[in-house]
């Protein structure tokens, strides 16, 4: 089953998210496996990338490659846009679809062997992710949504917090590797804290973005995310009903992310900006 995408005026047939999601499921799963195995034998190689604090280790190589073999032998005529290696296959029509892909986010925690890591998986069309999937390999938990079809977890539809007193919320957050960046979030969160009800930081963006999703966190910001980073949770939060958007009417990216429901998008908006949380390093 195909559907339909405006593109420049005219209307070009695209893949069913439906489709996409089934195949984006079924590798996240084979790929979780592999993580978890590897992980269960071990850390091996361990190297890092942009601060000795950006560790990268060999089960992240090990389960992009399983992901990225699969999708070009399941679908040869996509894009693959993963963590670790870049972009392989070319955007060629505006239909075509590109795979976002985070191998394991969460790294530190999978060399620290806490169960807050995953394996993230969007499908990306004309620039719109229209499918993705977030799953605990620890744990077993997933996350799926596609767009306009909702965001579900273990068959339960999911729907956002519904808090209306910021004083009241449970916000989580992220932090950069680069010291300068780390210091500066650091004076932001210090004067949020006594403003919301406590803070959280799991070191998994994809998983906070799930979990904003379902109202175990009633909302999540970070500076400095990538696009593998956020493409599925980003949907899963966007279809249980958050507004996910950047600050001071910029779209949400690596400047910054805010998902939030829209009973406090604002007063945390208004928090945020105020504190400069999109600024410094």
């Amino acid at each position: 089953m195909n559907r339909e995408l405006a593109v420049l005026g005219g209307w070009v047939s695209v893949a069913d998210p439906n489709e996409l999601l089934a195949v984006a499921v079924s590798i996240v799963r084979s790929a979780a496996e592999l993580a978890r195995t590897l992980r269960a034998q071990g850390i091996g190689e361990v190297s890092t990338k942009s601060t000795p604090t950006d560790v990268v280790t060999a089960a992240d190589r090990a389960v992009e490659r399983h992901v990225i073999e699969f999708l070009h032998e399941t679908r040869p005529d996509d894009a693959v846009l993963g963590e670790e290696t870049g972009q392989t296959g070319e955007m060629v029509a505006p239909s075509a679809v590109r795979w976002i892909l985070d191998p394991i986010d969460g790294t530190v925690n999978y060399l620290y062997g806490l169960p807050q890591y995953a394996v993230s998986l969007g499908a990306e069309v004309g620039g719109q992710v229209v499918a993705g999937v977030v799953r605990n390999p620890a744990t077993g938990d997933e996350w799926t949504a596609t767009l306009g079809g909702g965001a579900w977890r273990a068959g339960r539809r999911l729907a956002c917090s519904t808090v209306t007193d910021l004083g009241q919320a449970l916000v989580g957050t992220g932090f950069g590797y680069d010291p300068a960046r780390r210091a500066h979030q650091a004076t932001v969160v210090a004067a949020l804290l006594p403003r919301v009800r406590d803070i959280r930081r799991f070191g998994a963006a994809s998983i906070d973005l799930c979990l904003t999703a379902e109202g175990s966190l009633d909302a999540y910001f970070e500076k400095g995310l990538n696009p593998w980073d956020s493409a599925a949770g980003g949907l899963v939060a966007t279809e249980a009903g958050a507004l996910v958007t950047g600050l001071n009417g910029a779209p949400p990216g690596p400047g910054f992310v805010l998902a939030a429901p829209p009973t406090i998008h604002d007063l945390l908006h208004a928090e945020l900006a105020e504190l400069d949380a999109a600024g410094g390093p």
